[in-house]
């Protein structure tokens, strides 16, 4: 069987079809994965969502060359894992301790200026209620998150990707109007927690 020049034209313009419909539905997956996930205030029914994602699922089975890493079926894989990959952590992920005095406090703040090499009025912080999660550190490159990890001893943590991408309020790719604004390399690191009504609901 022989593919003709009408027919290779056709199945090109099918191809271009399909990627501009993966790439809206994409959009829209992501924006309301944001409004359910991130901002608790979703905006069509959990119905509607799964039809966004079958739909996608269906273009992406029918156009394996038009999937890529930050596509939402991509969250979760289809293996099992069985253990944890070791890794090391390109800087020291460090861990919390208390004080309850004003002089710890600020021996904390010197240890800051002298780690970053920086004056003390180039300093400023952010101080919210402790959330006791998991210490994680999200590696993006060039946009794409290609590994999350473990605080572990801090100097090497677990290799846990394949979790990190099945939360939903995690971005699997880094977007700005403007791509050139994003580092070719970007380490994100924060806690990874279960909110009370999500306990809930689970255990329900």
């Amino acid at each position: 069987m022989r593919l003709g020049t009408d027919d290779f034209e056709n199945a090109i313009k099918m191809t271009r079809t399909a990627k501009n419909e993966i790439d809206e539905l994409r959009r829209q997956i992501r924006h309301h994965d944001r409004k359910y996930y991130v901002e608790a205030s979703p905006e069509i029914s959990d119905l509607d969502y799964d039809r966004l994602m079958q739909r996608l699922t269906s273009l992406e089975e029918a156009h394996p060359e038009l999937v890529t890493p930050d596509s939402p079926t991509q969250r979760i894989g289809d293996q099992p894992v069985d253990s944890f990959r070791s890794v090391t952590h390109a800087r020291q992920m460090y861990s919390i301790d208390n004080t309850y005095n004003r002089d710890d406090f600020y021996a904390w703040h010197l240890r800051n200026v002298t780690e970053l090499g920086v004056g003390k009025v180039n300093i400023s912080y952010v101080a919210e209620p402790k959330i006791d999660g998991i210490a994680v550190s999200l590696r993006y490159e060039h946009g794409m998150l290609v590994q999350g990890a473990t605080r572990g001893n801090g100097e090497r943590g677990d290799d846990i990707t394949s979790n990190v991408r099945a939360i939903r309020s995690i971005p699997l790719a880094i977007s700005s109007v403007n791509q050139s604004d994003i580092p070719d390399v970007i380490e994100v690191r924060g806690e990874i927690f279960m909110p009370l009504a999500e306990f809930a609901r689970i255990n329900k």
